[in-house]
């Protein structure tokens, strides 16, 4: 005997009851789609473009630059000319360098006017001085006190049990970075925003070349943590 199936009211269909819509399993796709951006992080080595592309983001598409060694105001036109050859379009555009000392005041003022006109087109702009390792170094310890990057060079040495400026700047390396820091009981990247931003917060109205040290990367930092995997 053919089993009974159960009448549809129509009254039911006109009503739309919930039982009579189906879940469009595409929905939520499109959703995630829609709000899923696009950021360029330009910078200047392979350290920055491998640690920020680590970050396990889900409504976010990050595409890091390493740019290697040149000029920051070179480092800005590089990005200006990235943008207007891309067919991407960036929600967020971010200029990553820290300050050199070869040449005393041409290094001062081609920081400085690399911010100012990274600034002048949109772009955040997530400096550091002396350098850009100040950054995984307020993972562990506060400071204000001036240090040469070679300081920080040493302490890294020290703490992953290697040559920094030599081995720790290598591919495999620096594609570790991210997990070092996360996985380390003795490293906290909340204790690294903290104290990025109260140093900041103590020099900011000072020439962009003499806040040291400083580093805005936690302004970065704080953006893709807004756009992690829960």
């Amino acid at each position: 005997m053919p089993k009974k199936t159960k009448t549809i009211k129509k009254t039911d269909i006109k009503a739309q009851k919930p039982w009579l819509k189906k879940v469009d399993a595409s929905l939520y796709k499109i959703d995630i789609e829609e709000t899923k951006k696009t950021i360029l992080i330009v910078g200047e080595g392979q350290t920055e473009k491998l640690y920020f592309e680590s970050f396990p983001v889900l409504t976010l598409t990050v595409e890091a630059v390493d740019l290697k060694g040149q000029s920051k105001l070179k480092l800005i036109e590089s990005t200006t000319l990235i943008i207007e050859n891309s067919e991407t379009k960036y929600d967020e555009v971010w200029c990553v360098f820290d300050m050199d000392f070869k040449q005393g005041e041409k290094e001062f003022s081609d920081f400085d006017n690399a911010i100012t006109k990274g600034k002048s087109l949109g772009y955040n702009i997530a400096y550091s001085n002396d350098a850009f390792e100040l950054w995984f170094y307020l993972h562990f310890n506060y400071t204000e006190q001036k240090h040469h990057r070679t300081f920080y060079y040493k302490f890294l040495g020290e703490k992953w049990n290697l040559n920094y400026e030599k081995d720790g700047k290598a591919y495999r390396f620096c594609q570790t970075i991210y997990s070092k820091l996360e996985n380390d009981e003795n490293a906290s990247q909340a204790n690294a925003i903290e104290y990025a931003e109260k140093i900041y917060n103590q020099q900011s109205d000072l020439p962009f070349h003499q806040q040291n040290p400083v580093s805005l990367v936690y302004e970065l930092v704080n953006y893709l943590n807004d756009n992690k995997r829960e």
